[in-house]
């Protein structure tokens, strides 16, 4: 009877049992949900900012009717000429001023009502100060009276000024939104008879960004204008950041936003979604924010579902082979004992076949009896070579330092640091996190002239932080060298030279200078303290690259940085090293580009 090998055998088991179709199917059906979900909830999102423009819209236009009634109204035209001409001004100003304040309540959000005359008369009926005189907000505004009245008086529109910072009243902080319009006398249109300002509280566009209240935990609205600031946000102290710059393409933008609310650390970043609707007539972007969490939970809910199902049908597969392997089982112990007798020195030992052994265990045993009569000859020498293999390991693990452990001990204490409210503990360990991880991943490597400066800046930040900023560091680098490539970590030992040995014993204003430019086909690097220097005998050692005659600690690692450069460029590199007793040190690297 021929045998069946076991490999058919588990073959046509997980074929019967239709695992692998399943588990497709399965995240399939997962895969299509989670895509389904994610563009029903883009377009509902896309839907509901244009919803909130529509609305954004229509409210406008409502101030804008009121700000219509002003400006065309005849009697305003006449009180304005009796005020530039003083014809009973102030009968004329009183009769103004009553009009406005008639007009103040009619609408929610009001705080104030200025017009200006031609001459720079200012009337205002406001409710942030307690003058009904004085005009509370042109002193904070981005534009002088002078501006203002040029820019809105020159045509025929209505100009919108987006939100900023009005005034304080009351102990708050008030920022307000503004609508302006010429004042038209309808008998001579070109007639300049001053113009016309509502003021409307932030809250005005606030309440146009409000989403509904079960949403208000895991979404909000805000509001940004043509020149990147925002103008609505639901902390106002935030309105006035500018995100990015006019022009920005939508993708831009769409970054600049979620880097904002990174930074803010409202939501967690993985599950945070941001859109952005491009008002076209206002030059304004809505942006939606949303915290997709509870979303996602529920999708990995489905997934470990799938693995449940996935894991049960694994146990009903493992129990059907079991009985399949008890053959095996037999065959297994019948190897396994024979290899425990060779493993404790005896190579006499053999595995006798017979035919309820399965072909691969057949094959393994007949192998096993043909190794075990070539094994027993090169035995010692095995034994010694494993011996020698197991102490090299055990050496590689004393070594060893997993860098992803370092790498969150040291986020773990930052944490701490942040709990404790020492940011300058956390920028420090945040920074020798950045310096280990960039030292350890191929440091041999070449990388942009800008971020070995980038690095190094990191590396002195934290030689200030642990030496108390005894001494100063200044950087220059041309621009068109930033993008020049060099192996990584050259300058750090000269730096450090200069920090640990060159300033040591000294009083005077340590500082330290670092500097690159191109000089023709070169890379001019220059390091320059003001330290203790260096005694000439020891100098002309080093020189001539004698290290260990000098007999300074401090020059190990000069000796390791001149040998790396000579290494990676051999002799296209010029190093040159200049110091004065009691003046400080110079070293020049001149690397080929």
């Amino acid at each position: 009877m021929k045998k069946v090998s076991l490999k058919k055998k588990l073959i046509r088991l997980f074929w019967a049992t239709s695992t692998i179709p399943i588990l497709v199917l399965s995240f399939y059906y997962f895969y299509n949900i989670s895509v389904t979900l994610k563009k029903n909830t883009q377009e509902l999102t896309s839907v509901s900012l244009m919803q909130m423009d529509n609305n954004l819209t229509i409210r406008l236009k409502s101030y804008e009717d009121l700000l219509f009634q002003i400006y065309t109204n005849d009697d305003v035209v006449a009180w304005v000429d009796r005020l530039d001409q003083k014809q009973n001004a102030s009968v004329a100003k009183n009769q103004l001023r009553r009009y406005l304040r008639g007009l103040l309540n009619t609408k929610e959000y009001i705080k104030s009502i200025t017009i200006i005359t031609p001459k720079g008369l200012s009337i205002t009926y406001n409710q942030l100060s307690a003058s009904t005189y004085e005009n509370s907000w042109m002193n904070s505004f981005s534009l002088t009276q002078e501006e203002l009245y040029g820019k809105v008086s020159s045509d025929n529109q209505t100009h919108i000024f987006p939100t900023e910072y009005g005034t304080r009243f009351a102990n708050e902080d008030y920022y307000l939104l503004h609508l302006a319009h010429r004042i038209i006398d309808y008998r001579n249109l070109n007639r300049e008879n001053g113009i016309v300002i509502v003021s409307l509280d932030k809250e005005f566009l606030q309440s146009v960004c409000k989403v509904q209240a079960q949403d208000q935990e895991k979404s909000f609205n805000f509001i940004i204008d043509e020149a990147g600031r925002i103008i609505a946000y639901r902390q106002p102290e935030k309105i006035g950041k500018v995100l990015y710059g006019k022009g920005t393409s939508l993708d831009s933008k769409v970054e600049a936003c979620k880097k904002f609310i990174r930074e803010e650390n409202l939501y967690e970043e993985r599950y945070t979604s941001v859109w952005l609707y491009h008002d076209d007539s206002l030059g304004w972007d809505l942006v939606n924010v949303m915290d997709q969490g509870s979303l996602m939970k529920n999708l990995n809910n489905q997934i470990y579902l799938i693995i449940a199902l996935s894991l049960l049908l694994l146990m009903v597969t493992v129990l059907l082979t079991l009985g399949v392997l008890d053959r095996l089982v037999d065959s297994v112990k019948m190897v396994v004992a024979s290899m425990q007798k060779a493993r404790e020195g005896d190579l006499k030992v053999r595995v006798e076949t017979d035919k309820k052994m399965p072909v691969e265990i057949e094959t393994i045993a007949v192998q096993f009896n043909d190794m075990l009569e070539k094994l027993e000859t090169a035995l010692k020498k095995e034994k010694k070579a494993g011996q020698m293999q197991r102490q090299a390991e055990l050496k590689a693990m004393e070594a060893q330092i997993n860098p992803h452990f370092l790498y969150n001990t040291l986020d773990t204490i930052n944490w701490m640091a942040i709990d404790q409210d020492e940011f300058d503990i956390s920028n420090a360990i945040n920074s020798l996190a950045t310096i280990l991880r960039y030292a350890i991943a191929d440091s041999s490597g070449e990388v942009f002239v800008r971020d070995e400066i980038d690095w190094l800046k990191k590396y002195i930040y934290l030689q200030q932080f642990r030496l108390k900023n005894n001494f100063t560091c200044s950087i220059n680098v041309d621009p068109d060298v930033m993008d020049l490539r060099i192996h990584k970590l050259l300058l750090q030992p000269f730096v450090e030279n200069s920090i640990l040995h060159g300033f040591e014993g000294t009083k005077n204003n340590h500082v330290l200078e670092v500097s690159m430019c191109r000089e023709g086909k070169e890379l001019r690097i220059l390091i320059r303290d003001n330290g203790k220097g260096m005694e000439r005998h020891k100098l002309e050692l080093i020189r001539r690259g004698i290290f260990g005659e000098s007999d300074a600690a401090s020059h190990i690692g000069m000796e390791n940085a001149i040998t790396r450069l000579q290494m990676y460029y051999g002799d296209d590199v010029k190093i040159e090293i200049n110091s004065i007793e009691g003046s400080g040190t110079e070293v020049v690297l001149r690397i080929p580009t």
